[in-house]
């Protein structure tokens, strides 16, 4: 797959192109297809009809009198499909980039035309900018395999069914406060007693619905115990192997633990790569979003821009480094910086840290360097 995408880059025989941009939705899609010299023409397709995209290309091949050695080039919107149709067009030879979706430049004016037609075809003007070498017309989204991606699969299940289990909690209190029964904890070894309990406290109705709610829950426990066992079963095995990887080392520092070194590396440091700390910091937006223009300039915080998984998490990070690394280099600059500073300046100083935790632990990952005073775990 690779190296037919390779072979096409670097081809000099090829000199005929076709640009085609796709918009992608749940029903349909708008192709918008062309050699970049005339206007392209615009088709639907019915989601998912591989078969009558290449049918498409071949018309437009005919349309545009390109024959021979061509050179596809295509895009769509990084969205709800994912990337298993990027490598289905690398297999057919055809190059494609998946565009984010934010980065995209758009009309600002207060009303403007939105539709999938005009969509497809802004996507087209961009695609054939970006071949002729304005590579800053947006942003591409880094692919990764399908075992990358399938190996992100569990700890994000995890977090959706740790809030799904929060909010079967949350609706049982809420439930029992409209008569005045406080509860303090839910579920438990001893949370059918207490069920029982409930049906001399409140009525009937009410009592079918919280059971209903409790079962619900325990499902759920269930299959959050189960992920955590497989998760523990996998490192267990990364150990047995002595594996000395990105995973294993995050482990080896206090303050870092099983949840914490999981996400990094799934997400972040096991398949993407990064050439500067600012790179770093702009993948999981922590990187300064300042506002200069004319007499007007601000800090605007944070961009927000990227991995809010890995942004979020490295903030609870940083609250932790502080406990758990008294001694370090950073948390002796979080100190002398915001120690003595009121709640909303150490929580400014906080994301300040966690980005400059973030570059710590990818040198640490990636070169060995330990962050400076940090202490290692006991064996």
């Amino acid at each position: 797959m690779a190296t037919t995408k390779q072979a096409l880059l670097n081809d000099t025989s090829v000199t005929l192109m076709l640009y085609m941009a796709l918009e992608l939705s749940g029903a349909k899609w708008k192709v918008a297809v062309a050699d970049g010299k005339r206007a392209a023409s615009q088709h639907a397709l019915v989601a998912g009809d591989v078969g009558g995209l290449l049918l498409l290309i071949d018309k437009a091949k005919k349309r545009c009198g390109v024959q021979g050695k061509v050179r596809v080039m295509s895009c769509y919107e990084a969205g709800r499909d994912g990337f298993w149709l990027h490598r289905w067009l690398l297999e057919q030879g055809i190059d494609n980039v998946v565009v984010d979706s934010s980065s995209i430049e758009v009309n600002r004016r207060k009303r403007r035309t939105k539709n999938d037609a005009l969509d497809a075809a802004k996507l087209y003007e961009m695609l054939v900018r970006y071949v002729a070498g304005e590579k800053r017309v947006w942003r591409v989204v880094r692919v990764p395999s399908v075992q990358q991606e399938d190996e992100r699969r569990l700890h994000r299940e995890l977090e959706r069914l740790k809030r799904e289990r929060n909010a079967h909690v949350n609706r049982i209190r809420s439930l029992a406060v409209l008569h005045n029964v406080r509860l303090q904890r839910v579920g438990g070894k001893d949370w059918s007693e207490r069920l029982e309990q409930l049906k001399g406290q409140l009525p009937a109705g009410m009592v079918a619905e919280i059971e209903r709610q409790s079962a619900r829950a325990k499902l759920v426990g269930e299959q959050i115990a189960q992920l955590e066992k497989s998760r523990q079963e996998q490192l267990q095995t990364m150990i047995e192997q002595q594996q000395d990887g990105p995973l294993l080392a995050l482990l080896k520092l206090r303050a870092i633990g099983v949840q914490t070194a999981w996400v990094l590396v799934r997400e972040l440091f096991s398949w993407r790569r990064f050439s500067n700390r600012r790179e770093l910091a702009g993948c999981v937006g922590l990187n300064p979003s300042p506002y200069d223009s004319g007499a007007s300039q601000r800090e605007q915080g944070i961009s927000k821009a990227g991995n809010r998984r890995v942004r979020a998490l490295l903030v609870e990070i940083a609250w932790y480094w502080l406990r758990y690394q008294p001694h370090s280099a950073l948390s002796a600059w979080f100190n002398r910086r915001f120690g003595g500073a009121g709640k909303r300046m150490r929580r400014v100083g906080i994301v300040a840290l966690a980005r400059r935790l973030l570059i710590a632990l990818w040198r640490y990952v990636e070169q060995g360097v330990i962050p400076e005073g940090a202490q290692l775990k006991r064996p």
